[in-house]
Formats: C-alpha cells, sequence, structure tokens
C-alpha cells in the first residue's frame, strides 16, 4: 500500500484533483472475452484455475485424460464470470484447459521471480497514468519477468488499486474501470500479468489493498488459496506450502497497522504466526506476508543526509516478539514500493521487500543505491535498498540462493544472495 509519489529512473507522475464518483460514471460489467488460466500452489497441491464467461466450467487436460472441472464462485453483479478451479494430480506432467497449457509445477524449482504492488493507482487524487507503460509497467515487468523463465513466482501482495474514476479530462488513465470488480481486476492485474502466469505456477499473497474494504470480495473470488471462497470479512487462512524442501508460510497481514499495535490486531497476526507452532519447519522456510515485519518508510526527502525515515511494522513485531523463529530463513513481503533487504547477522530471519511492481511509492522514495546500518525493533540490521521498478529473481545454488534484481530495461542493478538466515544484496558490478 506504501505509495511512490517521487516515480524511479525519471519516470514521470502527475498528480491532480479528483472528481466524485458522481461526475464520472461507473462502467458496465463485462464477461471476459476470452478466458483466463493459471496454476496456483496451495497447502492443497497445485491447482488450475479458470475465469471464464460461461455458466458451466469446461474439462481440462491432464495427460491425455479428460478431468471436469469445478465451479469456485461466480457470477454475480460485480464479476459476471464463473471461477473453475481443479487440483492437479501430483504425477501431472501436462495440462491444458480450452487449448491453453497450463505450466506444471516442478518437483524442485531453481528458478523463483519475486515481486507484488503491482496495480495502478487510482485513488483520489494519487492518479498514475495507466495508459502509458513508462508511468505504470507493470506489464513490461511481467513480460521481461517471463522471458526469465521461472519455475515460480510469489507475488507479494497488492494487485487492486483501481479506487475512484479517472479525472475528467485525464488522459492518462480516460476510460479506465474503477471498483471492486471484473473490469478493474483484470486491467490491474489479469491483463499485464497473462505471459507470466502462463509461464510458471503462482504462490499468492494478500496485501492490504484485498482488505475487507477495498478489493476482498474480489480477491476471496478469484485468488485466495482457500477452496472455497471465504466472505467478507475474513482473513485468508494461512498456509504452509512446501515446493521441494523449501516451506512458504504464506501469511496475511492486510489487517495489520504499520505504525500502531491493537490488541485485536496484534493477536490475528499471532493467530497467523501461529502456523510455525502447529506445522514447526524441518526444511529451509520462508514467511511471505504482505507487510514486512521489520522495514523503513522514507516519508521525505533529507537531501544529502538521505530520505527521513520511520520503521514498521508495529503490529507484527509485537506479535513476533518472544517467538521461535530460528527455523525461518528469511521474511519476504512488499507494501513498501521499493527494494530493500535487512540482515541481522543471523540474530532473525533477514526482511526482503521487493514491493516494485508497478505501483508508485513514497515522496522519500530515491532510486539511489542506500548501503548502511539502521535499527530496527532493537536490532541492528545491515540495509542494502533503492527505488526502482522490477523484479528479483532467485536461483537455487546448493543449499543457498543467489540472484539478482532487474529493472525495466532487464538490467542486473544489483544482486543477493542468502546463505543460511544471512541476506546480502549489492549493487551489480
Amino acid at each position: 500500500m506504501i505509495r511512490r509519489l517521487a516515480p524511479a529512473l525519471g519516470l514521470v507522475l502527475l498528480t491532480v484533483a479528483g472528481c466524485s464518483r458522481a461526475e464520472t460514471p461507473k462502467a458496465p460489467e463485462q464477461a471476459p472475452s476470452a478466458d483466463q488460466a493459471w496454476v496456483e500452489l496451495t497447502d492443497r497441491g497445485a491447482e488450475a484455475r479458470l475465469i471464464t464467461a460461461t455458466a458451466v466450467c469446461p474439462a481440462a487436460t491432464i495427460d491425455g485424460k479428460t478431468i471436469p472441472m469445478t465451479p469456485r464462485a461466480g457470477p454475480s453483479a460485480d464479476f459476471p464470470l464463473t471461477v473453475c478451479e481443479l487440483l492437479l494430480p501430483k504425477a501431472a506432467r501436462q495440462a491444458s484447459v480450452r487449448g491453453a497449457t497450463l505450466p506444471i509445477p516442478v518437483e524442485t524449482p531453481m528458478r523463483i521471480v519475486i515481486f507484488g504492488d503491482t496495480g495502478c493507482r487510482l485513488k483520489g487524487d494519487d492518479i498514475q497514468n495507466c495508459d502509458n507503460p513508462k508511468d505504470w509497467p507493470f506489464a513490461v515487468v511481467a513480460r521481461l519477468a517471463a522471458s526469465h523463465h521461472p519455475d515460480l513466482v510469489v507475488h507479494v501482495g497488492d494487485y487492486y488499486y483501481r479506487e475512484s474514476p479517472c479525472p475528467a479530462g485525464r488522459a492518462g488513465c480516460a476510460g479506465s474501470p474503477w471498483g471492486d470488480n471484473w473490469n478493474s481486476w483484470n486491467a490491474d492485474f489479469f491483463q499485464p500479468a497473462e505471459p507470466l502466469l502462463r509461464a510458471a505456477p503462482w504462490i499468492m499473497v494478500r496485501g492490504n489493498h484485498e482488505d475487507c474494504s477495498r478489493g476482498g470480495p474480489g480477491w476471496f473470488m478469484l485468488l485466495d488459496g482457500a477452496a472455497a471462497p471465504r466472505a467478507c470479512p475474513a482473513e485468508s487462512a494461512p498456509m504452509v506450502i512446501d515446493v521441494g524442501g523449501l516451506a512458504f508460510y504464506v501469511l496475511d497481514s492486510s489487517g495489520t497497522e504499520d505504525r500502531h499495535a491493537p490488541p485485536a490486531a496484534v493477536s490475528a497476526f499471532s493467530a497467523q504466526l501461529d502456523a510455525l507452532k502447529t506445522t514447526p519447519p524441518t526444511t529451509p522456510a520462508w514467511i511471505v506476508t504482505h507487510r514486512p515485519i521489520w522495514g523503513m518508510v522514507p516519508v521525505a526527502n533529507g537531501g544529502p543526509l538521505g530520505p527521513i525515515e520511520l520503521p514498521i511494522n508495529a503490529t507484527e513485531q509485537a506479535a513476533a516478539k518472544g517467538r521461535d523463529l530460528k527455523g525461518v530463513a528469511m521474511v519476504v513481503s512488499g507494501h513498501i514500493h521499493h527494494f530493500a533487504s535487512f540482515s541481522f547477522a543471523g540474530e532473525r530471519p533477514p526482511q526482503l521487500i521487493v514491493g516494485t511492481g508497478g505501483d508508485v511509492g513514497e515522496p522519500g522514495d530515491t532510486p539511489k543505491f542506500l548501503s548502511d546500518s539502521v535499527d530496527l525493533d532493537g536490532m541492528s540490521a545491515r540495509r542494502f535498498g533503492f527505488d526502482r521498478y522490477g523484479f528479483l529473481v532467485l536461483e537455487k545454488a546448493g543449499d543457498d540462493w543467489a540472484g539478482a534484481f532487474y529493472d525495466v530495461r532487464d538490467t542486473a542493478i544489483a544482486t543477493c544472495k542468502l546463505v543460511g538466515r544471512a541476506l546480502t544484496c549489492h549493487a551489480a558490478k
């Protein structure tokens, strides 16, 4: 959710006065003109999903056998479509539905793409030029990430951003849909993500833009990992997804607060963290949750002294205090719309932030590389960070992971290595 008002790489973002919902009528809902299909990893296994305008779910073809898909949800007034699902057999080698080939999970992913915070911001006076790929580059990011042939994609949350109409006379977003409905979700996520949805299975993480006051109904219908959609108000259930000996603890932090720790929010996130006790890690494990447990938000530009920053997340830090996190090798998040790594010399799991998929961020963000030590939640951390659009590619190197962050020119501008609980990132040489 943290917003980028000073875009990276010289990309221009204009902000103008917004208009009320009464001034711009909401576009009528339209069923998908073509089917959207993808494979999503859940704690039950790999699940094929299909969004279709037909009322009856089709059959998928798995290794030459025809297997019917089952309805997950729909249609409704805001989502005039049917969402179909099918749990893929573990031994599946080939799968397709309506002529679209589905990406089959590999036993041990060797290359993982990570990013999040991808939608185009339309909210009041905060306006992105959704029609300009220089101002909203998610389609570019998805296409380039697909060209790296990942085995797995991890989206760290915040898909839905078109909450208000485009202001009258604003050419950069004229005619954009808005509101929690199919047109907005299709424009914000499914259309631009299509090349990457075809390239590899995904792990989907709920962001605060998908909480029940914003895009919650769309999230539960379309992307939530549960077998059946929940009804708002609700949390996504924590999931433990084992992928080739790497355990992903997918936790819902959409309801946490960054600068406060309300008891109810602390209790709710504590219940999410309890997955580490009910299903303790027996292999290397990553916590994947939208809001970082530890992060720095650049709230103002400090000139030659660098950005003026505030630490977050108070809720999650309160919930994590005193917990045994020794089995967690890394926490992976988005929410802050830049790249950052924080390593705590093995005293706690390092924090990785990749909120770089397309949305705008904070005034104090800078494309310059920051490499220093900061204090977070009572502990010193070695920090590396910068503000650029792009995606992280991590490749398995024995028991470790190493890779690079690629910008919208597909240039590796930073490299990272995770060895045990030590995460080291620096500018590419």
